[in-house]
């Protein structure tokens, strides 16, 4: 997906709205989270004191973990506190400035989405370059999810050239690029699963996987086996449940699962029953950990550097679903969970 950009005309501190927009959790979902978990609230515009910056924000991301946020349960990250403004990533334009390391004019990715501006510690803040890449994209391919993929396959799963891998939720953000990286490193096969045809057809025609499927088909295990049928070496799991307990029966001796996700049970109610046949570990000698993005950020300039390189030669191939206006941000979120995206979710808030 292309798109042009130009830089904006700064804007002085003195054409700033008293107010702008931001989105509060005032209920914890039970279940699915419904609008009515959510509101739009009015707050006040204020002047960066020293050591801060104030962000106009242009794109802000909805990500599946959020969902773990909404719960008021000890977690890695902390829960969403009612009645506050929620956060995520975004990345805008500073707006004003009280801090030398940052100008007016500057564009910044920072951890304070949901919102139309954001007050922003410095130290939070990292300056982007909408010449290298389109701003969206720090969002996606080239921010969070791009090095959850990266580090994922690499590193965690050990990813070795001559693999088989396979991609659960291949059409998403994460899932894409891994399916994606694991090709261009010289994976023997690389299958994917997603919820359509369409993003089916995505998979193999576009980001060059071998095989791919829609879960909704039939059950996952045989479809896995016929797609992969020498085995797997590596599953990159974003979805949980039936689609583990298929990957460890199609895993190999010695196969490796990262775990980054399960969005099946994000939103369950009752306790989910575990993959039926973990005893099958045992004898292929698998190694089944979790995966945090956290934990890798020394990989962050080396990522940046090798992922972009394969998008300007179009190896890497990227796609996102925009969704318009900071109004619109739970219904992008909640289309995000029922998977209505293909590539990364994103809100864009036009100036």
């Amino acid at each position: 997906m292309v798109k042009l950009w130009r830089k904006e005309a700064p804007t002085p501190m003195s054409a700033l709205p008293p107010t702008s927009r931001e989105w509060h959790l005032v209920a914890r979902p039970q279940g699915w989270p419904t609008p009515d978990d959510f509101a739009l609230r009015e707050a006040p515009v204020a002047e960066p004191g020293p050591g801060q910056v104030l962000v106009r924000n242009l794109y802000v991301s909805v990500d599946p973990y959020m969902r773990g946020r909404m719960n008021d349960v000890e977690s890695y990250v902390p829960p969403f506190r009612l009645d506050r403004p929620m956060d995520g990533a975004a990345v805008g334009r500073v707006v004003a400035s009280g801090d030398d390391s940052f100008a007016v004019g500057d564009h910044v990715l920072h951890p304070l989405g949901w919102r139309e501006y954001a007050l922003v510690k410095a130290e939070h803040a990292t300056r982007v370059d909408p010449d290298l890449a389109p701003l969206s994209t720090y969002l996606g391919v080239l921010g969070m999810p791009g090095l959850t993929a990266y580090a994922g396959l690499l590193r965690v799963a050990d990813f070795k050239e001559g693999d088989a891998v396979f991609v659960s939720g291949a059409a998403g953000a994460v899932g894409s690029e891994v399916g994606q990286i694991a090709r261009l490193k010289g994976a023997s096969r690389v299958v994917g699963s997603a919820g359509s045809a369409e993003k089916v057809r995505i998979l193999t025609e576009e980001y060059g996987f071998d095989a791919a499927f829609n879960y909704k088909d039939g059950p996952v295990a045989e479809q896995l086996r016929k797609a992969a049928p020498d085995g797997i070496d590596v599953y990159f799991d974003n979805v949980g449940g039936e689609h583990l307990e298929a990957a460890i029966d199609s895993l190999n001796v010695h196969g490796r699962v990262a775990v980054c996700g399960m969005i099946a049970q994000y939103n369950a109610t009752e306790p989910t029953p575990a993959p039926r046949n973990l005893a099958l570990v045992i004898g292929k000698r698998l190694r089944i950990q979790g995966l945090l993005v956290g934990d890798h950020y020394d990989l962050q300039q080396q990522f940046v550097e090798e992922v972009s390189a394969w998008i300007r030669s179009g190896e890497l191939k990227y796609d996102e679903t925009v969704v318009e206006g900071i109004e619109n941000n739970v219904e992008a979120f909640l289309g995000m969970l029922r998977g209505e995206n293909t590539g990364k979710m994103v809100v864009s808030l036009p100036e």
